[in-house]
């Protein structure tokens, strides 16, 4: 049976006290801003309604969070395993430095999604955006792999400015051909081909039974692969030849 908790009035670190007292799964009712919820728990089971504050799921270690409605900035910071739900949308620095896990996003992401994410050992962190992301996605990215998929409008910009800056390692995927994005000199840019489209379809399969989607409906669209070209970004960047 599924426990649930009022978290009108509490603090984060009542919120969380309370949620180490139960058992799972467990419901959190009228969130309202509350920091760090579930910061560096592992096998818990948890379901948010309302708003988190930043840091949700912060050194996460396992189990899963949704929450029915929008989160705030650096969800799964730094997480090492488990599954992060939105079924809204998020703030900014999403999923930074996460060497593990994976986070999906119904929504939009803000600025620097994916930023410093990292693979770790066997661990290859997912991250998959259903809207737009804001600037900066995957700054300096050094592992994992970063959807885009950009259901809502897909006639608009997909990611803002500035995308892969710093990249040198993972991999990105973008529901779109591309035309109107300026990416850095330092990454490779390209159609998706069959081989991509079947590790796309691997990823999505997750994604799209928990949002209601049509796997085969989504890659109908073309997709754009983005890798690093160089193990040294940043002589690129910053120094003179």
């Amino acid at each position: 049976m599924m426990q649930t908790i009022n978290a009108e009035g509490l603090s984060h670190q009542a919120l969380n006290e309370a949620i180490r007292s139960t058992s799972n799964p467990c419901l959190i009712d009228h969130c309202l801003g509350q920091r760090f919820i579930a910061a560096g728990m592992s096998h818990r089971d948890l379901t948010i309604k309302g708003t988190p504050g930043n840091a949700l799921g912060a050194y996460l270690n396992g189990g899963t969070l949704t929450v029915i409605g929008n989160a705030q900035d650096a969800v799964g910071d730094t997480m090492n395993n488990g599954t992060i739900v939105i079924h809204g949308s998020i703030g900014d620095a999403a999923g930074y430095a996460m060497r593990g896990g994976k986070i999906y996003v119904r929504g939009n992401a803000g600025y620097r999604a994916g930023i410093h994410m990292k693979a770790y050992e066997d661990k290859v962190p997912l991250m998959i955006i259903g809207g737009k992301a804001g600037s900066f996605l995957g700054e300096y990215q050094a592992g994992g792999v970063i959807i885009v998929l950009n259901l809502e409008h897909p006639e608009e910009k997909c990611v803002g400015f500035f995308p892969c800056t710093g990249m040198h390692g993972g991999k990105m995927f973008l529901r779109s051909e591309c035309a109107d994005v300026v990416f850095p000199e330092q990454v490779t840019a390209r159609p998706a081909g069959e081989q991509d489209l079947s590790e796309l379809r691997t990823h999505l399969e997750e994604y799209c039974r928990i949002f209601g989607l049509d796997v085969r409906e989504l890659l109908c669209a073309p997709f754009t692969v983005v890798t690093p070209d160089s193990k040294n970004p940043y002589k690129q960047m910053y120094v003179a030849n």
